[in-house]
């Protein structure tokens, strides 16, 4: 038997203690009986498996389940994840705002800062400014530096996800190439006097659909989000992990050309972007005579009923409802979730308007389209899920656990 045990089949002994870790966290074999059928493993080689998680702090014991045995007897003790022996840092970094959290290893977040960060600042100035915020959130909820498993980041750029670098990011000037992960570990070891740790960067869209995805729709095998704040782009799920592209590019729906004149901040003309972001919305809000800066302000005019904000988010949705017909005929997913500044009513039906008007019926049959459940905290979500999924991926278990001599 093959499978997501990876380096073994059936009652192969090269199956390892990061393995047995991964069936308890998914759920698939929660009790030694059930380790030993999956793996083929004997008890004691299981056992002794067992034991190096248990040291590690990374499994306990909890209530007994179901009786294993048809002639009955004591019930078979659980086994479970132990998320409380380390946490994660994440961010989610906008054009000018981000927000941070101090999340436990299931997802739940501990504690949250969000202000005003500029992008077009710079790479060295943003990135100080979120080890300063997180050992911020690591002295008012009490925790260690220590403590800090990894960090998670969320950046509005497509991201190489092989060197964390943003490649050629038209909302992000300054930061094309730039080491990330290495300014944003050092900045967290400055200011919260902490060991370096693992950091992963990833696009803000990708994110927020993982969060997302993994939050409330798990069972959903091709699941579609597109954000539309400053700019437009779409995160794809596929059988539960992210879609990427072959260095990160992918989702980049903002750049479409949709046959428009109107210049694109990355330096082209007719983009989607320039037509139907919430950028764009702002601008011809202004030329309207009804100041907005940014989406974030479109947002806010949004919820307060203001009729002429309404207007041009429906149209900007039409927009965007007609280049995600082709998206949807393409990956013929389950879910395509709206999220960012202009996700609400008047943009949501403009999109469902074009979409199906456009999309043959076959793909939309089994498509819900809806606005995203987690709000401003999808980003965070799917951050900290990213770095956990990393660190306790089966193969990188074993190094740690040697790591830490158990």
């Amino acid at each position: 038997m093959t499978g997501k045990l990876g380096r073994t089949a059936r009652g192969g002994a090269q199956t390892s203690a990061g393995d047995l870790l991964d069936l308890v966290r998914s759920g698939r074999a929660v009790t030694r009986g059930a380790l030993q059928q999956m793996t083929g493993l004997s008890r004691a080689t299981v056992g002794q498996r067992l034991d190096r998680l248990f040291r590690a702090g990374w499994l306990r014991e909890g209530a007994g389940g179901p009786v294993d045995s048809p002639l009955g007897g004591r019930p078979a003790i659980t086994l479970e994840f132990d998320g409380s022996h380390a946490v994660v840092l994440a961010a989610d970094l906008d054009t000018r705002h981000a927000r941070t959290a101090l999340l436990t290893l299931t997802g739940e977040i501990l504690a949250e800062r969000s202000g005003p960060l500029v992008v077009e600042d710079g790479p060295e100035t943003v990135l100080d400014g979120l080890g300063r915020w997180f050992a911020e959130l690591l002295t008012e909820t009490g925790h260690p530096p220590e403590a800090v498993c990894g960090i998670g980041l969320g950046v509005p750029g497509p991201v190489d996800s092989e060197t964390g670098r943003v490649v050629q990011p038209p909302m992000m000037s300054g930061w094309d190439g730039y080491d990330i992960r290495g300014r944003l570990s050092r900045a967290f070891t400055e200011h919260a006097g902490a060991a370096p740790v693992p950091v992963l960067v990833d696009n803000d869209a990708n994110l927020m659909a993982y969060g997302e995805q993994r939050t409330g729709y798990q069972d959903c095998r091709a699941f579609v989000l597109v954000k539309v704040s400053t700019g437009i782009g779409a995160g794809v799920v596929v059988d539960g992990a992210v879609y990427r592209g072959v260095d990160g590019g992918a989702g980049d729906l903002g750049h479409i050309r949709v046959g428009t004149e109107a210049l694109c901040r990355c330096g082209s003309y007719g983009c989607l972007a320039a037509v139907a972001s919430g950028g764009a919305v702002a601008r011809r809000l202004t030329e309207a005579g009804v100041p907005a800066a940014s989406g974030s302000d479109v947002r806010d005019l949004l919820a307060g009923g203001h009729p002429e904000a309404a207007a041009l988010a429906r149209e900007a949705g039409r927009r965007v409802g007609d280049v995600l017909a082709t998206v949807v005929t393409l990956l013929n997913p389950g879910v395509l979730m709206i999220a960012g500044d202009l996700a609400g009513t008047p943009f949501l039906t403009g999109v469902r308007e074009l979409l199906y008007q456009r999309a043959l019926p076959r793909s939309t049959a089994h498509l819900d389209v809806l606005t995203a459940k987690l709000g401003e905290r999808a980003g965070l979500i799917g951050a900290g899920a990213l770095v956990v999924e990393h660190l306790y991926a089966p193969e990188r278990v074993e190094e740690r656990l040697s790591a830490l001599g158990v």
